[in-house]
């Protein structure tokens, strides 16, 4: 599987995403042809996995490069993009092209919906909506990821994440992404209103993957009940009932064996473990609960532990103060520029 690009920047606006506040830039599409061809010469039918933020905004102009630059059959592709772009014509324009998988962001059931044209759905008929998409989709495409966001501050409750088993109900060959809510130091401008309402905490950058560790305090959940519901979803929709229909409904050996690994092995089964050894610590390690409300800045030896695991020989080198840092940089940067202009 070989990355590439074919553009930098998002032309949407999703307020947590780091891509948002880069200006969307194609790449020249010369550039691009000569690219494939010269990957053709060098693997027989190669992967090429887009690794675009969204992938194919100037659609036409996109297939049209790949078409000249790629004989039909001779690559597969990969790519992440949103549905609003997927529509069942572009499909068919990606089948023809070779493209096997796709990942689109689906993100919340509230808010974001110019990325999936239901801008103005929510809740169930956005489950609705979604789920007829996604369905039509597999048509013309073996494998989709749908990813998610969870922890938005327009979640609250229960129904985010009863909505999603919905989803997971109705759309069962797609195998669903969950990511915590984080906050990238400077890379959106949202992280600037989260330091100053003193929710970021200073998890080192080791974890921010967004599974490991979600360095954003909830806006409307207290932590053991966030991590209770998270666990819920998450074994919900790797329970042995989900993995076999997920099995039976998707096309194909590959991807069938694909979703199975992956929902038992980290991406599933592991981070159901993981979460659960979190919400042990945050009710019985008074410590690891104080560094999660943002009342001390020591970072639990749990997390250490896996640092130092994780770097093995490595980790004697780990430079003194690696895994301490300032959360509130941004703030601190833009008040201390706005102070030196007065």
């Amino acid at each position: 599987m070989v990355p590439m690009l074919a553009s930098l920047g998002c032309p949407y606006t999703c307020s947590f995403c780091i891509d948002a506040a880069v200006p969307y830039q194609q790449f020249d599409f010369d550039q691009l042809k000569g690219d494939l061809r010269f990957l053709l010469t060098k693997f027989k039918k190669p992967m090429v996995a887009w690794h675009d933020p969204n992938f194919g905004i100037k659609f036409d102009d996109n297939m049209d490069a790949i078409t000249d630059a790629v004989p039909l059959n001779s690559c597969h592709f990969v790519a992440e993009s949103s549905l609003s772009i997927l529509t069942e014509v572009h499909l068919k324009a990606m089948q023809k092209n070779g493209f096997l998988a796709l990942l689109p962001g689906i993100e919340s059931w509230y808010e974001l919906g110019n990325k999936s044209r239901t801008k103005h759905v929510a809740g169930i008929e956005k489950v609705n909506q979604i789920s007829e998409h996604v369905n039509m989709m597999f048509h013309y495409v073996p494998y989709i990821q749908t990813n998610f966001v969870l922890g938005l501050d327009s979640d609250a409750g229960n129904e985010p994440f009863e909505l999603t088993k919905r989803f997971v109900d109705k759309s069962p060959a797609a195998f669903p992404g969950y990511s915590l809510l984080t906050a990238f130091g400077e890379a959106a401008v949202l992280n600037l209103e989260y330091q100053k309402e003193g929710r970021v905490l200073p998890f080192p950058f080791h974890f921010l993957n967004n599974h490991l560790a979600m360095n954003l305090k909830p806006k409307n959940y207290d932590w053991v009940d966030f991590y209770d519901k998270v666990i819920d979803l998450t074994k919900y929709t790797f329970s042995k009932k989900a993995i076999y229909r997920r099995f039976m409904a998707t096309r194909g050996i590959t991807p069938k064996l694909m979703n199975s690994m992956r929902a038992i092995s980290s991406e599933g089964y592991g981070r159901i473990r993981f979460f659960k050894l979190v919400r042990k610590h945050l009710v019985q390690d008074q410590a690891f609960r104080r560094y999660f409300e943002g009342e001390s800045q020591v970072l639990p030896a749990f997390y250490k532990n896996i640092v130092e695991k994780d770097l093995g020989i490595w980790w004697q080198w780990l430079p003194k103060g690696a895994l301490e840092h300032n959360p509130n940089a941004y703030l601190d940067k833009k008040f201390n520029r706005e102070a030196a202009a007065v």
